[in-house]
């Protein structure tokens, strides 16, 4: 009996092991950083104001598809500030799009798919998640269209942002260039060590000459803070998930999954997509689950399935609906939950056809 537990545990802190030697810190380091400038840098106010029932489609659509991967990491984080649009005048449509958008593809996620689960179900995840969120925001504000109407009548003024002349547009592109660009070069196995530190070396330099003459102490403070904030809330997280995953992976082998996610079929997506919506992961556990528990990387669990779950679950988990159900009116929650889960389906369906 003692054997069998030491053999779990031991099993459970190789599976940390793995995860920080291979590509996490490398991946996940500057994506904090990169998460802590947007949340210092880019203001809400800026995107809010674009996502009111009375703006054009062709704005507030695409922009609310995207905006919660910039205003927030987690869904801990989204919902929130999706009460706060909900309740505060924003369009249905947008609102859910937001809703879906933040947990989904915001920069950490993107890249710890990419890196552990393969730069192909990375890509597929991106693209879904973006397309799935601008066909949910089109969908509810379709169907609930007296809905819009009646909101855009009760709200009293819009959300007024002062842009900040001071910095150049030219700089910010840099700096968040420099970001992203150091991300790109360390997560990539294609470039040798030396030549690799070379070149984050020249980035490092640039980011920091830029920081020093255009970004004042205040600013570069409270990036520092945000970092700070995502990583004590996320990674210990992560660390103490990927433990139990493994031990969960000792007692209860991917095998065990094999006859109902094997496949790219529909029944196996739309599995994938109820697993997905019922279980809770905390931001990026979803990818060591998807991983290692049910064995997408030893071909034990399906291409189709594997996208449908890590489409449905950031969004959806027993936690979060009971939380909308609070906020959202019923009809509206009942018709988002189902498009999350008969999209995620689709969308993984059709992504294991073409794979």
């Amino acid at each position: 009996m003692l054997e069998t537990i030491y053999e779990a545990l031991r099993n459970g802190s190789a599976m940390v092991f793995y995860y920080l030697s291979s590509h996490t810190l490398t991946c996940l380091v500057p994506a904090f950083f990169i998460a802590g400038a947007i949340t210092a840098f880019i203001k809400k106010e800026a995107i809010i104001k674009y996502l009111g029932p009375d703006v054009k489609k062709r704005i507030s659509y695409p922009l609310a598809s995207v905006s919660g991967a910039i205003l927030a990491v987690c869904s801990c984080t989204i919902l929130p500030i999706f009460a706060g649009l909900y309740k505060k005048g924003s369009g249905v449509g947008p609102a859910t799009a937001f809703l879906y958008s933040g947990p989904a593809i915001n920069i950490l996620a993107i890249v710890y798919t990419a890196s552990e689960l393969g730069y192909q179900i990375g890509l597929a995840r991106v693209l879904a998640s973006v397309g799935m969120a601008f066909i949910i925001a089109f969908l509810m504000s379709s169907i609930f269209r007296a809905d819009d109407e009646e909101i855009s009548h009760q709200n009293s003024g819009d959300i007024h942002e002062k842009e900040n002349s001071e910095r150049p547009s030219l700089i910010k592109s840099v700096f968040f260039g420099s970001l992203v660009a150091i991300l790109i070069i360390g997560a990539s196995g294609s470039i040798a060590w030396i030549p690799k530190l070379i070149i984050i070396s020249t980035l490092t330099l640039l980011l920091l000459t830029v920081i020093k003459y255009y970004y004042k102490k205040r600013e570069v403070k409270d990036w520092g803070l945000e970092t700070w904030y995502l990583t004590k809330m996320i990674f210990p997280i992560l660390i103490v998930g990927t433990f139990i995953v493994g031990i969960i992976e000792f007692y209860i082998p991917a095998e065990t999954f094999r006859p109902y996610l094997g496949t790219s079929s529909l029944s196996s997506s739309f599995l994938g997509s109820i697993v997905g919506a019922l279980l809770y992961m905390p931001t990026l556990l979803e990818v060591p689950i998807v991983g290692t528990t049910f064995g997408y990387q030893e071909g034990v669990m399906g291409e189709a399935p594997a996208l449908s779950l890590l489409l449905a679950g950031p969004s959806l988990s027993l936690p979060n609906m009971v939380v909308l159900f609070k906020v959202m009116k019923l009809k509206h929650w009942l018709v988002y939950i189902c498009f999350v889960i008969i999209f995620s389906t689709s969308m993984g369906f059709v992504y294991g056809i073409v794979v």
